[in-house]
């Protein structure tokens, strides 16, 4: 690999681990209802696997498993989206993280969306 391509590799190492750390910071925000109890333990979940298997594809023995980990992280970042759109939130302040998470939700759907082109 070439430096670049190690640096945007890292960059989205780095893009994932922030997506799930605004995410806790996020749920952490979040009323205490029952509904979102059970959701945000799903969004945490999800969020941090856009990134762990990110990682994982990195790290891969082969192609095959590389393709099946970003497709893992493409899945995981929708699931996300979708558990983002269903969370109740009190203030204009949470909704607006909301609305970021969302987009940063569909910008990694949509790069890994990509990966998985360029790798066929």
């Amino acid at each position: 690999m070439t430096k670049i391509q190690n640096s945007k590799q890292y960059d989205l190492e780095e893009r994932t681990l922030n997506f799930a750390r605004r995410v806790i910071e996020f749920v952490n925000r979040l009323p205490r209802t029952l509904p979102n109890l059970e959701i945000s333990k799903q969004l945490v979940r999800s969020s941090g696997s856009v990134g762990a298997n990110y990682i994982e594809a990195n790290e891969a023995l082969s192609k095959k498993d590389f393709v099946v980990r970003i497709k893992i992280s493409r899945k995981e970042s929708k699931e996300s989206r979708y558990w983002l759109r269903l969370v109740q939130v009190n203030n204009r302040k949470d909704e607006k993280e909301r609305a970021y998470l969302i987009q940063e939700a569909t910008e990694l759907m949509k790069i890994f969306g990509s990966i998985l082109e360029k790798s066929k």
